[in-house]
């Protein structure tokens, strides 16, 4: 499971396209990185940029791209409608998936380092990367914009946090930056059946976190209520982390809720949807579908799919592409025009389309691929793909008894058996090509030159550490398959009856999977110089045949006492 984070740096040229092409392009030549948006405002005179991928590689294109604006771009002779004090006027990091806002912090801290070092530009941190409290707040920050940098850089109290310090020629013309580390904005929009921005408000008013002023008897002509300093006393609405305003969208004839919701953690997707029908239909009005403006992490189109499925009593132990068709149909994210997964999820745009995978191929392509001369796929990948099917087999003995009529009462019991099964098949799935990849591995090292004593070492060691890797892939296979029997196991005790030569089925083809797994686990351990490694994980792997087995006699026996 790759580490994901977005990186959304805005710059200041909204005008001439071939500034702003020179940045991007150098965004676009770090592997591993994707550019998702650039958009370009005159009046701001500003160009927000989105790009998603692996924190490393992130990081490069961003400091690429920030040296570069610094070099194109003279801030002593900028002006335009939005705040700013620098080239790069900010450049924030997002956690997306498998990283934590912790981790995204200490790598916003090595970019902002970099940044001040090696390009020269003084950086604040910003958000959660502030290295001190009153910096958290990028406004504070940012307070007299460009043409207080002069006197501000020089002091103690706005020292910058990395680069110099000093308002030097340098620094006059690229500015300063703020490096932060924030959540994932999302902005979201929900569709009404009225005309009316006035009735929108009110709702946006309900639940928006900052809530609405507090009146004196009429709520919306009374006199405001203030506190001992003078200031409007809010009544706050009912969703945390979020920003919204009523609007009427001209397009398409209706008015709409606009929100903001800047942390998926504290009001997720679906919360925020149902509480705004809850609010809506208490005012007479109905929620006739939503809007994601930009793009979304998988995780949260998964947890709104399951939280469809489970009001519906229904297992969430499906295939993702099932769970996001119920989040949009629950959503309503296709009423003003198709959803498209693959533009709009942030992990589906960053899969490589050209990349051939064995596992995109159809099962009558993949069993002639295995028959034909390639070495791929091979006895590894054929192991990984039979416990993939046992594990699918469970799973599918698992949904069908959480849908048995009369069994109502234990679908969650069964879907929780299914989320099993589904997440062995999964993990199974992605070890069909990395079993391939581990041979890749093994000849990239063979290929190395030999020619030199230390060329003979390196390649040595990257023999040693390629056929370690290529031991490892299939004994994960062997862990897997064994977990799968597990599932398939409880569903042939509990599951539905007239299911249960399936639960069988699964079982013995997790069995194959074990035993053929270990074959390749022996023979690549063999050609290991670390004998000591070798000899101890290939004890694992026979703990775990024995075990396999033992489990397949008891499965077995099982299923046919109850033929």
């Amino acid at each position: 499971m790759k580490k994901l984070i977005e990186c959304v740096p805005n710059f200041s040229e909204g005008n001439n396209m071939d500034i702003i092409k020179q940045i991007t392009n150098e965004i676009e030549s770090v592997e591993g990185v994707r550019l998702i948006d650039v958009d370009p405002g005159k009046a701001t005179n500003r160009t927000v940029v989105t790009m998603v991928g692996t924190p490393d590689e992130v990081c490069e294109a961003a400091f690429r791209a920030v040296k570069k604006a610094a070099e194109l771009i003279d801030m002593s002779k900028h002006s335009g409608a939005h705040p700013r004090f620098g080239a790069t006027d900010v450049c924030p990091l997002v956690p997306v998936a498998n990283i934590t806002m912790e981790e995204t912090v200490d790598y916003a801290h090595k970019l902002a380092k970099r940044i001040g070092e090696e390009a020269g530009v003084p950086v604040y941190c910003y958000e959660s990367a502030a290295r001190t409290p009153e910096r958290k707040n990028l406004a504070v920050c940012r307070a007299g914009e460009y043409e207080a940098v002069k006197d501000r850089i020089g002091t103690e109290q706005w020292k910058p946090d990395f680069g110099p310090s000093a308002f030097t020629p340098a620094v006059a013309k690229s500015g300063v930056t703020a490096v932060g580390a924030r959540n994932f904005l999302i902005a979201y929009n929900f569709n009404l059946n009225t005309t009316s921005t006035r009735r929108a408000n009110a709702i946006a008013f309900d639940v928006r976190e900052r809530g609405r002023t507090l009146r004196e008897g009429n709520a919306a002509t009374g006199k405001i209520v203030t506190d001992e300093k003078g200031n409007p006393v809010m009544t706050p609405g009912t969703l945390k982390a979020t920003k919204a305003i009523g609007w009427f969208i001209e397009e398409f004839g209706v008015a709409q809720i606009s929100m903001n919701m800047t942390d998926l953690t504290v009001t997720s997707i679906h919360k925020a949807f149902d509480e705004v029908c809850a609010k809506a239909q208490a005012r007479g009005i109905r929620v006739t579908g939503s809007e994601l403006v930009g793009v979304v992490p998988l995780q949260a189109m998964l947890d709104a799919g399951k939280h469809y499925l489970r009001m519906q009593e229904r297992s969430t132990g499906i295939a993702d592409r099932e769970i996001i068709k119920i989040a949009v149909k629950s959503l309503g994210l296709d009423e003003l025009y198709p959803f498209d997964a693959d533009k709009k999820i942030i992990e589906y745009i960053l899969e490589d389309k050209n990349q051939k995978k064995l596992v995109d191929l159809n099962l009558t392509q993949f069993v002639e691929e295995t028959a034909s001369e390639s070495m791929a796929p091979g006895g590894g990948s054929i192991s990984a793909y039979m416990g993939a099917m046992g594990a699918a087999l469970g799973s599918m003995v698992a949904n069908l008894s959480a849908h048995k009529p009369g069994w109502d009462e234990r679908w969650e019991e069964f879907s929780d058996w299914a989320e099993k099964g589904k997440s062995y098949h999964s993990k199974l799935v992605h070890l069909v090509d990395e079993d391939t990849n581990a041979f890749n591995k093994i000849m990239d090292a063979i290929r190395l030159p030999k020619g030199t004593d230390a060329e003979k070492t390196a390649r040595a060691e990257a023999m040693e550490e390629a056929t370690k890797f290529a031991t490892m892939v299939p004994f994960q296979t062997m862990e897997l398959c064994l977990g799968c029997m597990d599932v398939c196991k409880a569903m042939a005790e509990i599951g539905n009856p007239n299911s249960i030569t399936d639960a069988g089925v699964g079982a013995l083809a997790a069995r194959s999977g074990v035993l053929g797994a270990f074959m390749n686990v022996k023979i690549n351990a063999a050609d290991l110089q670390d004998k000591a490694w070798a000899a101890g994980i290939i004890a694992k792997g026979q703990a775990i045949v024995d075990k396999a087995v033992a489990l397949e006699n008891e499965i077995v026996a099982m299923v046919n006492a109850k033929i």
